[in-house]
Order: structure tokens, then sequence, then C-alpha cells
């Protein structure tokens, strides 16, 4: 199977929801069968939606990779920005235009640096999984975006064809030769810099990390413990939680698969 399907794929029945999805089959293939252990599948899979959904561990696991690689002052300057896809909408129908996802704080932190004189060019880079969604590259709707925030087009280097982090060093370090660029600044989500980073660099890439789209601040780590009502409130399921638990795992995953594979 392709890796990018397979990516794709099998990770989300690792994934709490899919866990408990899976046990919660168990348990009900098990009712047919009355047997004795149905209640095992059931509390597994109660035990795995309410520690996915608490606030605490899902804090826990966002501040252990988005805290990695904090800013500890201004950022050198560097010969390009390399900026990560994954943050935008294609301007397909009903959109007027190009959109921003969660991590769109990807493209304006982009044109932010490139606005500071950090560096003279941004390297968009990625492509469009054809089966997964319809419309352009999303180089090309990065590129759309950040001439709207006044980065010229004569800056923008547009790379269309990685489906993955692993393609995006591979297919920027091939730009980079060319253009004779050594060192830049990788903008991602702080939450995907771990990996991205290692992959950058296990391809001989001089990689300043420039983190951004941080979901844990000061704020988001003291707020569950800052009172007896956000205690209980933080005790109580919570769907928002349980998908920022979910984005944690999904890093965790993709960079013990990565690492199986060799790119890190």
């Amino acid at each position: 199977m392709d890796f990018v399907i397979f990516s794709k794929l099998l990770p989300p029945l690792f994934y709490p929801l899919g866990l408990a999805c899976f046990l919660l089959a168990v348990a009900w293939f098990g009712s047919w069968k009355q047997s004795s252990w149905v209640q095992i599948p059931l509390a597994l899979a109660l035990g795995i939606l309410l520690l996915g959904s608490n606030g605490w561990v899902s804090n826990a696991l966002l501040q252990s990779l988005e805290w990695q690689y904090l800013p500890s002052g201004k950022l050198p300057t560097a010969d390009a920005i390399v900026l990560l896809g994954g943050s935008t909408k294609s301007p397909t129908a009903p959109r007027p235009m190009v959109e921003v996802s969660e991590q769109g704080d990807r493209v304006l932190y982009a044109a932010k640096l490139y606005q500071q004189r950090q560096a003279p060019f941004i390297i968009a880079s990625g492509g469009r999984i054809d089966w997964l969604t319809e419309g352009r590259p999303e180089s090309a709707d990065m590129a759309e975006l950040l001439q709207l925030m006044g980065v010229p087009a004569t800056a923008i280097i547009q790379e269309p064809n990685s489906l993955n982090t692993y393609q995006n060093a591979v297919q920027v370090k091939k730009i980079l030769e060319k253009q004779g660029i050594r060192r830049v600044l990788l903008v991602t989500s702080a939450l995907h810099m771990p990996r991205s980073l290692q992959i950058f660099q296990r391809q001989g890439i001089d990689a300043v990390p420039a983190p951004t789209d941080f979901w844990i601040s000061q704020a988001e780590v003291q707020a569950p413990n800052r009172s007896f009502q956000s205690v209980i409130l933080n005790l109580l399921p919570d769907v928002n939680n349980l998908a920022r638990t979910t984005q944690a795992l999904r890093e965790y995953i993709g960079l013990g698969v990565y690492r199986l594979q060799g790119w890190l």
C-alpha cells in the first residue's frame, strides 16, 4: 500500500475515538454471544474516552511536544523561510476564496517574518492529495494568501509536489541546492515542529525552528487549576480536549512511524 494512503488510514484506529469504537464493537459482538467478559472492553472504551477528553491529559501531551522549541529571543536572519503546508482550504464552491484551517497561523507568521526582513524568500511547500481533497496544490493557495499580506510574487517559491513532511524536506532540499540557499527558518505548527525539524536536519538542511500556532500557552496550562469550578469542569468529558489529545497522539505516532522508516 502507498505510504501516504497507509499514513492517513491506519493511525485513526489508534486514536482515542477509533480505539473506543473498536472496543465497543468487540463488546457488541460479545453481547450477542452472551459472554461474561463484555464488561472489559466497555470499561476500557469508557476509560479511553474519559482520559482522552480530560484537560490535564490533553494539555500535558500538547505541552510535551509544543514546548520543545520555544523561541528564546529574536530569530536569526536566514536565506529563506520554509513554510510547510496543511494550513489552507482550497477555494472550491461555496468558498469565495482560499480559506485557512486551524493551522493557518503558519501563513500569517511566515508573512510576518518576511516583513521583518528575516529572509528574502518564502518557500511554500505542499501539494494536495487527489483522493482526499480537491483543488490546486496547497503551495498555490499559500502563495495567494502571502501576496494578500504584502509578500511579492517574486519573493515566493512554490513547491507543489510533496504530500507529507518527509517529502516536504526532500523537495525543499532540491530547491535549496538549486538556489544556493544555506540556512532557512522552518515555519510550521509548534505541535508539528519536533517531527519536521528532525526530518529537515536528517536531510542535511540547516533549519532554524520558527514555531507558531501554539495550542498551549501559559494561560492554558494554568487554567484547569485556577479555581474549584475550573477543576470540576476539567473533570468532565470535553470534545475539544479529545480533539487536542488526538492531535498530540497523531504526532507521537508520526514520530514513531517516521523513525521506523529511517526518516528521522
